[in-house]
């Protein structure tokens, strides 16, 4: 019934993360939840997660990184610590000079240490990358992060309408995991708008106020 508190059985795993959220472990993100759950049981010093946009690649990242005391790597200013470094570099394609990743890597490997890299694509596909380096991140693990399927995406609106004390009915998630690009970042963004029209307007969270947020995100509003 419209406005009934929902009460899905999802089975996923959950995970600590970083911040508020925890991590939820679903078939699209799996293989790679279970290299890091590996760690520092990898075959090599290093390991590459791809996946697109709003898979939660980065923020499995950093999972990784808080496990591993990593240091996120912004710039070659970084202190990236001794005497085994743990060093997490965040989609580097286009951010990153590939000279100071080069000599990134070879500084962990020389150390003993292991580096996380999260990009959208392969390396062996970057655009005008280094090939020393391309290579080097071609051979480690390149372990692949699908988009949110269903019951993730469902789970994760769902525990973000909770996170924000938002009484949503089943029928209004039904509309919205039917209609929304799969990504964290769309979902964040569709409950946080809604939370602001709700209030704004002092309406519940009906479907006819969702089909609205969507129509002014879809006009740029």
């Amino acid at each position: 019934m419209a406005g009934e508190k929902t009460q899905l059985a999802l089975d996923l795993r959950h995970r600590m993360a970083v911040g508020r959220e925890d991590f939820l472990v679903s078939p699209s993100n799996e293989e790679a939840v279970n290299w890091i759950d590996r760690w520092p049981d990898w075959p090599g010093p290093a390991l590459v997660l791809v996946g697109p946009p709003g898979c939660g690649k980065s923020h499995l990242g950093r999972v990784w990184g808080q496990s591993a005391g990593a240091v996120e790597f912004v710039g070659r200013n970084t202190d990236i610590g001794s005497p085994q470094p743990c060093v997490f570099v965040d989609n580097p394609e286009g951010a990153v000079d590939d000279e100071e990743l080069f000599h990134l890597f070879n500084a962990v490997v020389a150390a003993g240490g292991f580096l996380l890299v999260t990009a959208r694509t392969p390396p062996v596909r970057w655009v005008k990358g280094l090939s020393d380096l391309t290579s080097r991140l071609s051979a480690a693990p390149n372990i692949r992060i699908h988009p949110p399927d269903e019951t993730l995406m469902t789970a994760v609106i769902i525990k973000m309408f909770a996170d924000q004390k938002m009484d949503v009915g089943a029928d209004v998630l039904t509309y919205l995991i039917n209609r929304m690009e799969r990504s964290f970042e769309t979902a964040r963004t569709l409950v946080s708008r809604l939370n602001n029209a709700s209030l704004a307007k002092r309406r519940a969270v009906t479907i006819p106020l969702a089909r609205e947020v969507f129509e002014e995100m879809l006009s740029g509003v």
